[in-house]
């Protein structure tokens, strides 16, 4: 056995007796997809290090992955899966390991939310997380209280990005987004952010599966005041509300909650500016700055 190999495997030990030590309650798919590439790794003849090299990723990277300590980015598992010739079995466990990023109340409506037919919500506050700028999302993840660390405000971001999957997915999702004019004026992050936010909801909203609309500031009361939530329907054709406050995430289930839902939802719609009057006015707040 080479030095260099005596090193390695001492650093590889090393770096797992460290990730035993001080691992949390980490997500289960992060630990599957570390032995898979633990397994896929060894029957390649490599070690951590040389595996590393290979994929532009330090030892410690690839050793945290192995131990489930950190989830693997989407380029990592492409480089990866393409050297040690696994035949897309990493790649296909990326979408596990990006949901698995999200907070913990709002896993089990992801997993719902990536196989619907249709989703329509109603967001009074900010941007849905669907339709945020990488900056947007960013920026409000750091404004977490208690503070996130920066590993957990970039897995946030990461796993927030990767659910924009259903904008573009085949067979094509049917999604309708209603934003109080309120949420597009208050200013998250800078003015850049929110620039590049309002040109964003633009180019979302010419895609021919969405339908981006703003509920103008108005006088008197709307049921939408009542708070945010989501409409949608299951790939089996199932109907289910979703509403989320303070970390609190709750699916609906019962067939007439849901049916109130819908109902709250198409008064919004046709209270709403439509489609191309949403546009104008979100061009018109991208032209004042």
């Amino acid at each position: 056995m080479g030095v260099r190999t005596v090193r390695d495997s001492r650093a590889e030990r090393t770096a797992g007796a460290k990730a035993k030590d001080e691992a949390p309650d980490l997500p289960g798919v992060w630990s599957a997809y570390g032995v898979l590439l633990q397994h896929l790794r060894k029957r390649a003849g490599l070690n951590q290090q040389q595996l590393g090299d290979a994929i532009g990723y330090s030892l410690e990277q690839v050793a945290s992955v192995e131990q489930g300590r950190r989830p693997a980015k989407a380029a990592f598992t492409v480089a990866a899966d393409r050297v040690l010739e696994a035949g897309g079995v990493l790649e296909v466990l990326q979408d596990e390991v990006d949901r698995a990023k999200l907070p913990r109340f709002f896993r089990n409506f992801a997993l719902i939310e990536a196989e619907v037919v249709s989703r329509f919500s109603y967001d009074p506050l900010l941007v849905p997380g669907l339709l945020q700028t990488e900056a947007y999302a960013r920026a409000v993840f750091a404004g977490h209280c208690p503070p996130l660390s920066e590993e957990v405000v970039d897995q946030h971001t990461e796993a927030r990005l990767s659910r924009q999957k259903l904008l573009t997915r085949v067979p094509m999702a049917e999604l309708s987004f209603i934003v109080s004019e309120e949420a597009l004026r208050n200013p998250v992050g800078d003015g850049e952010v929110m620039h590049g936010q309002w040109r964003h909801l633009l180019e979302v909203g010419a895609r021919r599966n969405v339908e981006v609309q703003v509920m103008p500031v108005r006088s008197g009361f709307h049921v939408g005041l009542n708070g945010p939530f989501v409409v949608l329907e299951t790939k089996d054709h199932k109907h289910l509300g979703y509403v989320e406050s303070q970390e609190v995430g709750c699916v609906i289930r019962d067939p007439a909650e849901v049916s109130a839902f819908g109902m709250r939802y198409g008064k919004l719609r046709s209270q709403a500016l439509h489609g191309s009057e949403s546009a104008r006015l979100i061009e018109r707040l991208a032209e004042e700055t």
